[in-house]
This record gives C-alpha cells, structure tokens and sequence, in this order.
C-alpha cells in the first residue's frame, strides 16, 4: 500500500510546491504565505496531517513559506512536538511555539507571529487569520491543481484500492441490511486500506430517485443499492459512485444508466487541457438534451476537479477554471434513480480512469475515438 512518497522522492516533491508557493507570492506581491487548512497542509507536507477536530476546516499548526523559501512551523505548546516529530520530520521547517490560552483571547496571534518573521509585509493566507492578511486560497489552489510525478504514483494507488475495497465490499451485501450498516461496511472497507471515508452516501431502492445525496437512514434495501464514498488518503480523495441490485437488474434501471454513462462519456471527452468549466458544462447539457433529458443538469451538479478537496471546482455555466495537464477530476452526471461516478486524471493524450473496479460490469462508451469503461449495475 502506498501512501506517503517514498523518502527519497518527498523533498524533490516539497521543493517543487514550495517552488509553486514562491510564484504565487510574486504573482501577489506577498513577502510569506500562511498555510493552516487541513487539505493544503496535506498538499505541502506530502499527506501530512494537522487536523485535529476534523469538522473544521483550519487545522491545529500553520505552515509559512517565504518568499526567500524559508518555512516555518507555528503551533501551541499542545501540537508542536508531534508536528515536528511525526509529520514534518526532516522538511526544513523552523518551530515556533506559543500557548494555546494566548491564542483564545488573540484570534490573531498566528498571523502577527507570521508577519514579525516576514518583516510584517504584506502577509497571504489560504484561510481568514482575523486581521488583515490576505486570503489567496484560489492562488493556492491552483498552484496544487497540477499533480506531481508521485502524487500520480499516489492517487493511482489510492484509486485502485479504494475500487477494489468498495467492489469488494459490494459483493457480500445482502439485503435486509440497512443503509447505515452498509454505510459502516463502506467505511470499514475503507479504514482496511488505510483511508478515511470524508463523505459516504448510501441510498436503498425508493430513496436512489428521490434524493442525489442520500445520507444513510435505517431504511432497510431490498432490491436496488446505491453506494457513494470519497476516500481520503494522505490527503488525496478519491470519489466514486457503485449499484447493486438482487437479481435481474430493472429496464429501466438499465437503460438511464447507459444513458448516464453516455453523458459521461462525453464529458470525459471534453475534459481536455485548456477547456473551461463552463464548456464541461455546456457539453454535459447537450449530452443530456441529446439522451431526452434536458435539464438534469440543473438537479445536481455533474462534479469538477479533485484532488486535496472533494471538489476543487465544481463545472458550471459561468466557472471559467480551466484543465490543466496532470490535474484530477471526479465527474457525477446523474438521471434520477442512477449515476456514474469516477474519478480520473486529465493528460495531454487524453484521461486516465484512476477508480475502475476489476470484475465489474461496465459499460464502454465510445467518443472521438476514446473508449471510457464506465460501472455498470452489478446483479448479485
């Protein structure tokens, strides 16, 4: 199981995004960049963690680059000596520490710690600091958006065997279980290959068409089930969408997930360096009117790019992101009662399908000479 780079390839790796963060700062006239979000601590620091309370989005222990690449740790007496021991080891970070009480009356004190290492110039944050420093999240994560050389190695493998894990799981269901046994299952499955489930939807027969995020309840499943993870690992996520049905797969059910899977075809297509969010959107419009569904790009949103987040940027009518080479993205088109969901990795010479589950029935959509096999309903 891989899950951190290896020793020999993490400092190349960390030099190239403190490389990355050094550009932004000149591209925003800042003398230092303040790191505290969970997911871009985990980007800096190769899969490193500093969340603490994971409902939150800061994490406990900020990192600042400089603009002259020096890097600093600043963290409470509480999380410093585990910050340094466990996840920053041999990174070039310097510690500083302050007391965790201080912090609880000076919101601010992380920032004005950052700023006397900085000369107090003009300061950048992924998060607000409570003062005047500059939130240049978007900056940031687009420096992320591109994957290293052994980020790929990374997600690859987090991809298979989160497909594995789930296929796997799949498979010896039963029904009469309910949505949240399964959902458990799900995370278990997951938590075996060293991940952590960040969101896990479970849908049992009548609530797949009624709901595009079905939290699990205590409905027990019967005939059709819709399983949905993200599985985070050492800071990359990998989302993917899988049906189940008792005996012979319905239809309908059959016939609006190859339509689905033909939208997503499509999409994946269109998914090519330099195209904008808006174009994905227009194309997975068309694709839908072009299947009789018009509109169903308005129930849900059809995905976007990944990586660090569930979703970096979602694709709709007025996002001007646009793909780069090398960057991950999870697309959902979805028609009520079914979706297909992969994550994927865009290249020069097309995309690279990072979750497909071996043994699974697909579906191979054709489009502009690519053939994508994309899950099909799994009969047990």
């Amino acid at each position: 199981m891989v899950t951190r780079a290896t020793p020999v390839n993490i400092k190349e790796e960390i030099e190239e995004k403190v490389e990355r963060l050094i550009r932004v700062m000149a591209d925003e006239g800042l003398a230092g960049v303040l790191i505290n979000a969970q997911h871009n601590f985990a980007w800096l620091t190769v899969g490193g963690r500093n969340g603490i309370d994971l409902s939150r989005e800061p994490g406990a222990g900020s990192l600042l680059v400089r603009r002259d690449g020096s890097r600093f740790v600043i963290a409470s007496r509480i999380e410093l000596t585990r910050l340094m021991t466990e996840e920053l080891q041999g990174q070039g970070y310097e510690p500083v520490e302050f007391a965790w009480e201080e912090e609880k009356s000076n919101p601010a004190l992380v920032a004005g710690l950052a700023r006397s290492l900085t000369d107090n110039s003009s300061l950048g944050s992924d998060l607000t600091q409570g003062d005047s420093t500059r939130v240049v999240e978007s900056a940031i994560a687009r420096a992320r958006s591109q994957l290293t050389a052994s980020e790929i190695v990374r997600y690859r493998a987090l991809g298979r065997d989160t497909a594995e894990a789930i296929g796997g799981l799949a498979r010896t269901l039963a029904p009469g279980l309910t949505e949240q046994e399964v959902a458990r299952r799900a995370d278990d499955a997951l938590a075996a290959i060293g991940a952590h489930s960040v969101v896990t939807l479970v849908a049992a027969d009548e609530r797949i068409g009624r709901f595009r995020h079905p939290v699990p309840t205590d409905l027990r499943w019967a005939k059709t089930l819709i399983i949905v993870v993200c599985a985070r690992r050492a800071g990359l996520i990998a989302s993917l969408t899988r049906i189940v049905c008792v005996g012979q797969i319905p239809g309908e059910l059959a016939r609006l997930t190859n339509l689905v899977a033909g939208v997503k075809g499509k999409i994946f297509a269109a998914t090519k360096p330099g195209m904008s969010g808006s174009d994905i959107f227009s194309v997975a419009a068309q694709a839908y009117a072009d299947a009789g569904f018009a509109g169903q790009e308005l129930l849900h949103h059809q995905g976007g790019a990944t990586g660090y987040r569930t979703r970096d940027w979602l694709a709709h009518p007025h996002c001007t992101e646009r793909v780069q080479v090398g960057q991950a993205f999870a697309w959902n088109p979805s028609i009520s009662g079914t979706k297909v969901e992969e994550t994927c990795i865009a290249f020069e010479d097309g995309l690279e399908i990072i979750t497909t589950t071996p043994g699974w029935p697909a579906i191979h959509v054709a489009v502009n000479g690519h053939t994508y096999p994309l899950p099909d309903v799994l009969s047990l």
